[in-house]
């Protein structure tokens, strides 16, 4: 079946696409001797996170400075300090540097006796050991996650050294460079403080499960799924997009890569059915920007969400099931009303797997991530339950002979887990240099005390302006590093206003997972438009009317926590969820420009006022937005009556 709808589709290089919308991807691809250096270095890197996951981890700064360790050397063997370099061998200066990056970490690792004892008393082989490492941090951060995060990082490290010479607030008595290199280098405060923390321990086992599942073949068994489910639906192709986006997004924490890696099959499908090329991208891009908030597991800044405000995983699970249902249905309506009102009909039911079927081939592969559900509930550490499921895939996958792992493939996934992680590695080891000096300056709660004296104290204004600063750090900053500023500086603010933490951190990790789909900078929408080759801002325009609900509900669950269960019963549960799916057809249709039939300018207003209303959770709202959503209704139906007694078709 699959064969028969893949014939449909276009001719792609999904490599092309991802080395240029996703830095990560843009690496080089060596042969030879050095290629086999770089694979064992890859998998000794994942071997040593599994031995510390299963035996226990070593001290904090030891095993944070392992972890940089490895992914340093292989950022600088990955990638070439020029873009314009050739990319199938490994230039001298890079060798050298990889060694020398390598290097610093272990510095802390050799001396570490030694540096505790000292108590923060730096020699001067400290400080050139420190000062390296933060250059080679820095440097690694522009070849594999670009330039935007070094410019922050580096106006941050000015701030530090200016603050005497800064007038107003912002001053600050200023840090001399022996004492920031020793905060930020040899202190659990800066490069190596809890972005990376969490990263050397269960961020890291993630982005290994994720690659395996690949290996095991889970994406495309997602795709069938989401075909056997919605492919014969009105607007088919587009549900198969949404819903395999939302499914890949329990195992995929990259906006781009499951863009490229589902839309290369899901555009040229919708494409083939009559969708416009920017509306085809857009679909794929929302629902694929969407994957990072999806549960259980989420983005990789889900994870820091665990250590930040201090909350078992499993609750920052249940706080972003209903926002994570209510995104994705509002694009799923978005997708079906485009579909009615171009008359896009689905697949037809005999090219389409079936379901029992595929359950039955490849059900097994799903059981990893039924033993992390289980095992989160049941109170286990993420990197425990990460673990287990990491086990768990590769035993599942001897169920059947299609799915079954070799021991190549085995240790394919191994590398594949280690060049997976080095993105987020090193954007979490940039993101504890801001950290730090914000830390050290005292920098975080000028910040905050500025952005409430600039909305003079008010909540929604305050609420506005963090989103902004949320959506341009988006822009050209990781969503692990842009959580990071954010939720250092921005979500303070918004704790002071007297929103719950775990609602104010949520709010900062959607605007800046959303920045995806946001023009001017939308490179999931970009991603999606050159599989479509369709314009790129269009598809950036549409894809954001497609994400509404993330603009809107962030908002919502700050106004009423009760959206991220927090204190709410199941009854509270139930009305949330019927009424809000309800306020997302009113806000799609407002969107979208039709419901029954085509909306008027009036229509159009009565269901966004309604469906807002609807989507706050409280009895007066949900009665008024009701009901002008059903005078909404009613005057269609009237109406689209007087067209059919006009036309004679009544």
């Amino acid at each position: 079946m699959t064969e028969r709808i893949a014939s449909q589709t276009e001719e792609i290089n999904v490599d092309e696409l991802m080395a240029k919308y996703d830095r990560e991807s843009d690496f080089r691809r060596l042969t030879g001797f050095i290629s086999r250096v770089v694979a064992a270095l890859a998998v000794a890197f994942s071997l040593f996170q599994l031995y510390t996951a299963n035996f226990g981890t070593f001290d904090a700064q030891i095993q944070r400075a392992v972890h940089l360790s490895f992914a340093l050397s292989l950022v600088y063997l990955l990638y070439p300090a020029r873009r314009s370099w050739p990319r199938n061998r490994l230039h001298w200066l890079d060798a050298v540097l990889a060694v020398l990056a390598a290097a610093t970490p272990i510095y802390i690792v050799k001396f570490y006796q030694e540096l505790v004892l000292r108590a923060g008393i730096m020699t001067p082989a400290d400080i050139v050991a420190g000062t390296l490492g933060v250059f080679f941090v820095l440097e690694a951060a522009r070849r594999v996650v670009g330039w935007p995060i070094v410019i922050v990082a580096s106006i941050f490290l000015v701030y530090a050294f200016a603050g005497p010479y800064i007038p107003g607030i912002f001053a600050h008595q200023g840090v001399d460079l022996e004492h920031l290199v020793g905060h930020l280098y040899f202190t659990t405060e800066g490069v190596f403080g809890i972005p990376l923390g969490v990263s050397s321990t269960f961020i890291f086992l993630f982005i290994l499960l994720a690659a395996f599942l690949d290996r095991t073949g889970m994406g495309q068994f997602f795709i069938d799924l989401a075909n056997a489910i919605a492919g014969w639906a009105a607007g088919g192709p587009a549900k198969v997009a949404v819903l395999s986006s939302a499914l890949e997004g329990t195992v995929s924490g990259s906006s781009v890569a499951n863009t490229v890696g589902s839309g290369s099959f899901t555009i040229p499908m919708m494409k083939s059915l009559g969708y416009r090329p920017e509306f085809a991208g857009a679909v794929e891009a929302s629902a694929s920007t969407g994957g990072q908030l999806m549960p259980p597991i989420m983005g990789a800044a889900a994870f820091l969400m665990i250590e930040f405000i201090n909350v078992p995983y499993v609750t920052i699970i249940k706080a972003a099931l209903i926002p994570a249902i209510l995104y994705f249905t509002g694009i799923w309506i978005g997708v079906h009303l485009e579909a009615k009102k171009q008359g896009l009909r689905g697949i037809p039911r005999e090219q389409l797997p079936r379901i029992g079927k595929l359950l039955l081939e490849r059900g097994h592969l799903l059981i990893p991530l039924m033993a992390i559900i289980y095992l989160l509930v049941e109170g286990k550490t993420p990197m425990s339950a990460a673990l287990w499921a990491i086990y768990l895939a590769v035993a599942a996958s001897f169920l059947r002979k299609d799915t079954r792992l070799s021991p190549g493939g085995i240790i394919g996934g191994l590398e594949q887990g280690a060049r997976g992680a080095l993105g987020v590695i090193i954007a979490c080891a940039t993101a504890g240099i801001i950290i730090g000096v914000i830390t050290k300056t005292g920098l975080g709660l000028k910040l905050a005390s500025s952005l409430i004296d600039l909305a003079q104290g008010l909540l929604l204004p305050t609420l506005f302006f963090t989103m902004i600063t949320s959506i341009i750090l988006g822009m050209g900053v990781p969503t692990t590093a842009n959580y990071v500023i954010t939720s250092t500086i921005a979500a303070p603010a918004v704790v002071q206003m007297g929103v719950p933490v775990l609602a104010a951190h949520m709010f900062v990790f959607y605007f800046g997972i959303i920045a995806d789909v946001t023009p001017p900078v939308a490179l999931a929408a970009y991603a999606g438009a050159g599989i479509a080759r369709g314009n790129p801002l269009l598809t950036g325009i549409q894809a954001s009317k497609l994400a509404v609900a993330a603009f809107l509900v962030p908002y919502i669950f700050v106004l009423s926590p009760s959206l991220l269960l927090i204190n709410a019963t199941f009854t509270d549960v139930l009305h949330m969820a019927v009424t809000s799916i309800i306020g997302m057809i009113g806000v799609g249709a407002a969107v979208s420009g039709y419901l029954i039939t085509f909306a008027t300018r009036l229509e159009r207003v009565l269901f966004f006022a309604g469906g807002i209303l609807l989507i706050d959770p409280n009895m007066l709202t949900d009665l008024s937005g009701l009901g002008l959503l059903l005078l909404g209704c009613l005057i269609q139906h009237l109406r689209l009556q007087r067209q059919k007694r006009a036309t004679g078709t009544l």
